[in-house]
């Protein structure tokens, strides 16, 4: 019974707002120093590849932009387990908050993976295995923000975009253990290993760095959305029950 106090003890809107409004700023100038530090040590500090040459400097933006989109979309189909299991208060709103912002990282993994597959594979874009789950990944929040926006009922909204993040998990270890199945044009992990990282130090540095910038920046983001939301929300109520009230008032009179 404790367990479930603790578990739905953040649930209330005042007390998530008292944690959130000094944690965005806190989370967001983080996230610049990281960034910033990242940024420099992998532009002009590290070395560059002896076979990609200065190409590779893509990676300090593309790869941690790739880890965002699963770790994102693992977040939303979580809170919308929890949220359809256990009715958390506050798990669909962190869903919803998370949907643009992995369907934001999602897209920049695309754009730079093209921008690092053009000079390296000699094409913009190639039906690769990962390739091609992580543009589904992409249809799946894209698919998940159009179900909220198209449904009034926000709590119907709410239990089949639900269903839709979970289901569409199946995707998440596929683009994980895409380059072992099949034939890819992507290489093994080279930085979680169970032999540890194969790749240099000096490339490894800029890599977390950026991987930590981008991670505090979803919490500073996440945060304020979920803030906003919350506020929208509070809002719909307020007016319908003035609606209410205002009817209510009519046929009395």
């Amino acid at each position: 019974m404790e367990n479930h106090v603790q578990f739905f003890e953040f649930a209330n809107p005042e007390k998530f707002d008292r944690i959130a409004k000094p944690l965005i700023p806190i989370a967001a100038v983080i996230a610049g120093i990281l960034g910033a530090a990242g940024l420099y040590y992998g532009l002009y500090d590290s070395p560059a590849d002896y076979q990609q040459g200065d190409t590779v400097r893509i990676m300090y933006v593309h790869v941690p932009a790739a880890w965002m989109a699963l770790f994102c979309y693992s977040i939303m189909a979580g809170s919308s387990a929890v949220g359809f299991i256990w009715k958390h208060p506050l798990a669909d709103v962190t869903a919803k908050s998370t949907a643009p912002i992995g369907a934001t990282f999602t897209l920049l993994a695309l754009m730079t993976g093209s921008l690092w597959g053009k000079p390296m594979w000699g094409a913009w874009w190639a039906w690769d295995a990962r390739l091609t789950s992580v543009l589904v990944l992409f249809f799946l929040y894209i698919g998940y923000i159009s179900l909220w926006r198209a449904i009034d009922d926000k709590n119907k909204a709410a239990r089949i975009a639900a269903i839709l993040a979970v289901v569409g998990f199946v995707n998440i270890p596929i683009i994980k253990f895409s380059v072992e199945w099949w034939n890819s044009l992507h290489q093994s992990a080279s930085v979680i290993r169970a032999d540890g990282p194969s790749i240099d130090g000096s490339m490894l540095l800029p890599l977390l760095l950026m991987i930590s910038a981008y991670m505090t920046a979803y919490v500073a983001l996440v945060t304020q959305a979920m803030r906003n939301e919350l506020i929208e929300r509070r809002i719909a109520r307020l007016q319908r029950v003035r609606a209410e009230t205002s009817s209510f008032g009519v046929s009395l009179s």
